[in-house]
Parts: structure tokens; C-alpha cells; sequence
């Protein structure tokens, strides 16, 4: 099988001086990367048997239909402040400076599984929201799936649910 990671460019200092920016536009625009991308995705994610596929907003959208759609799942998006009309919940987490918050339509999800995908795990915290979101709204949270996952800021030990990474980079 062939790897993702030849699709990814990296571009220094952007957006900041310091930050090593990791492009996933190239994978997404190779029809087949992104044919691979999704069958990578399935093959992490079938086994957790889940009722739906969250999406993070924004990238994490456009993982979360390809899933939905190919396992024939309802898809959930978890979005940014002011993005979703409707009743919500909304809940804000910590960044490195300072905080920012994630929000979901209330609905049932009691006794419903749900995998949370998004394009990057760094940090951990918007998928630690987002899983928590989920769980206030009464669906268990069985597991969780990126493209790219940063180690060395070491996310995924912030989640008690399994993660599955298609591509990490230790830096």
C-alpha cells in the first residue's frame, strides 16, 4: 500500500516564524491520495462499529462525509463559535495561549457510538472538546482519527479514547 506522507508538503515558518506547516492540499487534490485517504480512514475506523462520524470543523469535514458516506453512517459537525444555526452546546477549551470553543446542535445521542476525525492532532485539544461535546449530549465516544498527528506535543495522551494517526511526524 502506498504512503500518504508523499503527498504532504511542508512549509517553514508559516504561519509563523518557527512553525514547520504540514499541507495536506496535495494529498486532498490527487484523486488517488485521496482515494487512499479514505480507504485508510475506513480501515481505522469500521472496526470501532461506530452509528456516526463527528467532524471538527473545518478540514475535519471533509473526512468525516467521505467515511460516513462509504460505511452509510450520519455525519456530526463540531464547529466553531457562530457556525450552526439552532439549539446548542458549546464548550470552550485551553490552547497553548489562551482559549477558544467548540459547539454541536443538541441532539439525542444516548447509547449512540460515534469516532471523531479531524486533519491534525497537536496539541489535543479540540478533539478533547469535541469528545467532550459528544458525551454531554449521551453518545459514547469510541475512538477518534487524524491524517496527521504531531508527537512531540504528545495530544493524544490528553484522550482516553484510541487514535489512530495516518501520518506522525516527531516534530
Amino acid at each position: 500500500m502506498e504512503d500518504l506522507q508523499k503527498w504532504i508538503k511542508s512549509y517553514p515558518d508559516f504561519p509563523s516564524k518557527g512553525i514547520l506547516f504540514r499541507d495536506i492540499s496535495p494529498l486532498l487534490a490527487e484523486p488517488k491520495g485521496l482515494r487512499l485517504l479514505k480507504e485508510k480512514f475506513v480501515e481505522a475506523i469500521k472496526p470501532h462499529a461506530p452509528d456516526y462520524i463527528a467532524g471538527i470543523d473545518a478540514r475535519g469535514f471533509l473526512f468525516c462525509t467521505l467515511v460516513a458516506e462509504h460505511l452509510e453512517l450520519g455525519a456530526l459537525m463540531i464547529r466553531k463559535p457562530g457556525k450552526l444555526p439552532g439549539e446548542l452546546i458549546e464548550k470552550n477549551y485551553e490552547l497553548e495561549y489562551g482559549t477558544n470553543s467548540l459547539s454541536i446542535q443538541k441532539k439525542d445521542l444516548k447509547d449512540k457510538s460515534v469516532v471523531i476525525v479531524d486533519d491534525l492532532l497537536a496539541t489535543g485539544g479540540s478533539m478533547k472538546c469535541s469528545k467532550e461535546l459528544l458525551e454531554s449530549l449521551g453518545a459514547k465516544v469510541v475512538g477518534g482519527a487524524v491524517v496527521i498527528e504531531l508527537k512531540s506535543l504528545n495530544g493524544s495522551s490528553k484522550i482516553d479514547i484510541p487514535i489512530t494517526s495516518l501520518i506522525s511526524y516527531a516534530d
